[in-house]
């Protein structure tokens, strides 16, 4: 593990290296995506002006749900999101070879390769939009609360890493994943939602078969009213399936590579 550790903290430092030689780029993205949070963010403003609630849900509460999709999304972005859709280049061009001679689980080493510093930052300013939040719903919430939603959070982030690896990882298979990546933000979208919005067959769907809504639903909702069984029941299940769902997904697919000298 220590080893693995120093390969990760080697990874990090090259991406900072390499982001600070493109400063202008790395400005630009980060203001990028300064600018589409801070359109939720207004957007919340602009509804909550005709409504009270919605779904059960204060305007507060919302944002609270808002910042807390945020933080996974840019925990996902900054850490792994380039690397998996770099993956289905390198197979198709041969490149993944790379990763297979490197002192490492080819797997941690196509997920480790380099960070998004500029998404990372934005996580910052996620983390403010929950601490805002809370503190103008007055809630107190307690070490115990904290660690809850820490968690959670961090389960949420392992369940998109699996998502988003299993998606990548049908490159072993295809020519090309062109589409995947638009697909999985449309899906993303449904964390923004209370999971009370949704009935009957989309509940099913999007609550309870895909996890979108509740792995932000469940950490909010805890520094809302405090812990639930069913969330915490709910989201440590879903994590180890998806994960085991990815990897597995992967594995198979590594299977199959024939690398490119074939």
């Amino acid at each position: 593990m220590l080893n693995y550790l120093k390969i990760w903290l080697a990874s990090m430092r090259y991406s900072v290296v390499r982001s600070m030689m493109f400063r202008g780029d790395f400005i630009m993205w980060s203001l990028v995506e300064l600018f589409w949070m801070g359109v939720s963010v207004a957007a919340i403003a602009v509804i909550y002006q005709h409504t009270d609630s919605i779904a059960g849900w204060s305007q507060y509460e919302m944002l609270l749900l808002i910042g807390t999709s945020m933080l996974i999304q840019r925990l996902l972005m900054g850490m792994f999101w380039s690397n998996l859709f770099e993956m289905g280049r390198n197979i198709r061009t041969g490149n993944f070879d790379f990763f297979l001679a490197q002192p490492g689980h080819p797997l941690f080493m196509v997920s480790t390769r380099k960070i998004d510093l500029d998404s990372l930052m934005n996580t910052v300013v996620a983390l403010a939009i929950v601490v805002f939040s809370v503190r103008q719903l007055g809630l107190e919430p307690s070490l115990a609360d904290l660690a809850i939603y820490a968690l959670f959070v961090a389960c949420g982030l392992i369940i998109s890493y699996a998502i988003v690896l299993l998606l990548a990882s049908v490159s072993f298979w295809t020519i090309g994943t062109r589409g995947v990546e638009g697909g999985y933000f449309t899906l993303y979208e449904f964390s923004r939602l209370p999971k009370q919005a949704f009935s009957g067959a989309a509940n099913v769907v999007f609550v309870w078969i895909l996890p979108m809504v509740v792995m932000s639903n469940a950490p909010a909702r805890t520094l809302i009213s405090g812990l639930s069984l069913g969330d915490t029941l709910w989201m440590l299940s879903s994590t180890l399936i998806w994960l085991g769902l990815g990897i597995g997904v992967f594995r198979r697919g590594l299977k199959r590579y024939s690398s490119a000298s074939s």
